[in-house]
């Protein structure tokens, strides 16, 4: 960030003072909805206990970071954002975790700004001092609205985050051995939602894969219960395999709290193997990942991963 404050200074702009990060300042989002999806296990999406007992199958995590500051802002208010992504993959060695190796890690700092708005002249002159991306599409003309272009930079440097978790998710798939425990979705992750070896986790739930006649079984799964499979398809990425998992008793709490859901390869995602890697799934539940306030549906490989990048990215 110092390099690229310096080329900002070199090239004339105008330096901001104390931004907050740009992940936490309150974003327009889509409304919660429901999708119906296509059942793979029966006819509809029902609940059912998952059988035996958990057990440890997981063999590493992957899991990525990024925060992006809005650093200076160009004549006529255009934002320049300084992005870091990070990605890694943690693989268990006994009881402790150790990086992979060196090419499952990722990380990658630049300033997002956009090309066309500023110019020629002064994008040259600040990629003399450091690494530069354009937030715009080839050929996009203004005007533009500073706080689109802000919006603009914090997608940009979420590609990039994308981009470099998708990258170690298939470097594991190609060489790696046993179970991947991914932090997040893998219908984006390139030929990784393909592979037997990639398991998506999926903590947030702003889209429901149910109707309204199955919304009330997912609420109401205990922990230890999973729904049966779905299929989880987009135009823009891999149909995967899909169900819900409570890892944890909800009681007081929200109706989404310690509720998961779970992506792998449609090719092979029989009830067997989704209750195996529910099984999995529910070992991770200890040691719990306190203090982290998301702990009710967050694995502590997770949460080791995450404070791995941080002090990698500090």
């Amino acid at each position: 960030m110092r390099d690229a404050l310096r080329a900002l200074r070199s090239a004339g702009a105008s330096v901001a003072h104390s931004e907050q990060a740009l992940e936490t300042r309150p974003t327009a989002s889509e409304p919660p909805r429901l999708q119906r999806a296509e059942p793979i296990e029966g006819d509809e999406v029902r609940v059912r206990r998952v059988e035996g007992e958990p057990t440890v199958g997981v063999a590493a995590f992957l899991d990525g970071i990024q925060e992006s500051r809005v650093l200076a802002h160009w004549p006529g208010g255009i934002p320049l954002v300084h992005g870091t992504v990070a990605a890694t993959i943690r693989r268990r060695v006994g009881r402790a975790l150790a990086t992979w190796r060196a090419d499952a890690t990722r990380v990658e700092r630049a300033l997002f700004v956009p090309r066309a708005a500023l110019g020629d002249p002064a994008w040259r002159a600040i990629a003399e001092g450091c690494a530069v991306r354009d937030t715009l599409e080839p050929g996009e003309g203004g005007p533009w609205h500073p706080q689109a272009l802000t919006a603009r930079a914090l997608s940009a440097v979420q590609r990039r985050r994308e981009a470099a978790e998708t990258a170690c998710a298939e470097l594991w798939c190609a060489e790696g051995d046993g179970p991947l425990f991914v932090d997040g979705g893998i219908a984006s992750a390139g030929s990784a939602a393909q592979s037997a070896l990639a398991i998506g986790v999926v903590k947030s739930h702003r889209t429901l894969y149910v109707d309204a006649d199955a919304l009330q079984r997912v609420l109401g799964l205990a922990a230890g219960e999973r729904t049966t499979a779905f299929t989880v398809a987009s135009p823009r990425r891999t149909a995967v395999a899909s169900w819900y998992l409570r890892l944890r008793d909800p009681a007081a709490r929200d109706a989404l709290w310690g509720l998961v859901r779970v992506e792998v390869a449609v090719a092979g995602a029989t009830p067997e193997r989704c209750d195996l890697v529910s099984r999995w799934l529910l070992a991770e539940r200890s040691p719990v990942s306190l203090p982290d306030p998301r702990w009710g549906a967050m694995a502590y490989g997770i949460r080791l991963t995450e404070e791995y990048l941080r002090a990698l990215t500090r």
